[in-house]
């Protein structure tokens, strides 16, 4: 009897996760996205030694992620994030500061424009990561994008909840319009921009969305970099290429074992929060009247389809919204410049972006 009552209440979970969260958003796998290869043999080989060598050193820093605990893995990925480019080398000026109750710190490299704001959220899998820890690509876009980039260090999960990530994003971009790294304004910035990388990309959407929404001044432009915008984990390079994504693949494989039409009830679970809410699942939102979206993203990664999804919908729905995708590098590479030749190709192409946008 115990064991006819436990099969039905998992039919009924079964039949409850198929009708909502099943894979309803196929039509937006197409078209790809704009591709970049190497342009020759040699930058092939190029590029695939400098891959090689950049994961040895993500694997030998992590540690055997897929043989640790739980919260094993958190300690070790937040030490990892925090410590990765220890000692480089950057020519920004870094000036902590409190957003309203936010922890985060003014990047501005030498000459860049501090009347030019740019909110960058980092990544983490909502978990890890630190301002501190994205100097390198943050140092680079201030300097790229001749303005002061504000890197903030939002409310992580387990100890807080997934949606207090949410507030702290809202909260520095308020603060951002009315704050620069000389203190309050008389005046409004001159332009502003967001951004973020996976965790953080998908943070950057969902910001995008409620300053729409509570009409507050948009930015000029968005970058989203590897972002998740499908808290479902439903898309097919979840599973398609969980074996060439070097970086997620301990992570993702937590998910790779529940049948797909459960994934989304798991996500729930992990996240505390429904996975089908655009707040968490910015793709499910409306996509209408948002800012210029540039996504950047692995062709070998298991987000892939999360951007290229993102950005089929926003270009249906009228948004100038563009897809870029590498070969062959690791999730959210910009980040690993100079040592990935792709991760100076891909800040050229944010670069141009957000000059024609501002």
């Amino acid at each position: 009897m115990i064991l006819a009552g436990a099969v039905l209440v998992g039919l009924v979970l079964a039949l409850l996760a198929y009708i909502f969260f099943r894979d309803s958003l196929s039509k937006y796998d197409l078209p790809e996205g704009r591709r970049f290869s190497p342009a020759d043999a040699s930058a092939v080989a190029a590029s695939a030694a400098a891959v090689k060598a950049l994961n040895k050193r993500l694997r030998d820093a992590s540690g055997p992620l897929e043989k640790m605990s739980w919260s094993e893995r958190i300690h070790s990925m937040r030490e990892t994030m925090d410590t990765f480019f220890a000692g480089a080398d950057i020519s920004s000026v870094v000036t902590p500061v409190d957003a309203a109750g936010v922890p985060g710190e003014w990047v501005v490299a030498p000459g860049a424009d501090s009347s030019r704001r740019f909110l960058y959220i980092h990544g983490g899998a909502f978990m890890a990561g630190s301002a501190k820890g994205y100097r390198v690509l943050t140092d680079k876009l201030s300097e790229i994008t001749n303005s002061a980039v504000l890197a903030i260090d939002y409310r992580l999960m387990p100890e807080n909840k997934r949606l207090d990530s949410v507030t702290d994003c809202r909260t520095s971009y308020d603060w951002m319009l009315e704050n620069g790294p000389q203190g309050p304004d008389s005046f409004a910035p001159t332009a502003v921009f967001v951004g973020g990388d996976s965790a953080g990309g998908n943070l950057t959407l969902a910001l995008l969305a409620w300053i729409r929404d509570t009409r507050r001044a948009a930015p000029n432009a968005a970058l989203a970099l590897s972002p998740v915008t499908d808290a479902r984990f439903v898309s097919p390079s979840i599973r398609g290429n969980l074996d060439s994504d070097v970086i997620l693949r301990p992570l993702a494989k937590r998910l790779a074992w529940v049948p797909g039409f459960l994934v989304g009830l798991a996500a729930r679970y992990m996240a505390g929060h429904n996975a089908s809410d655009p707040v968490v699942s910015p793709l499910l939102g409306d996509l209408a009247g948002l800012p210029p979206i540039l996504v950047l993203a692995s062709d070998c990664e298991v987000l892939r389809d999360d951007g290229r999804r993102y950005v089929n919908k926003a270009v249906e729905a009228g948004t100038d919204a563009s897809l870029m995708l590498w070969d062959n590098v690791p999730h959210v590479w910009p980040m690993f410049y100079p040592d990935l030749p792709e991760a100076a190709e891909a800040l050229e192409q944010v670069d141009r972006f957000f000059k024609r946008h501002s």
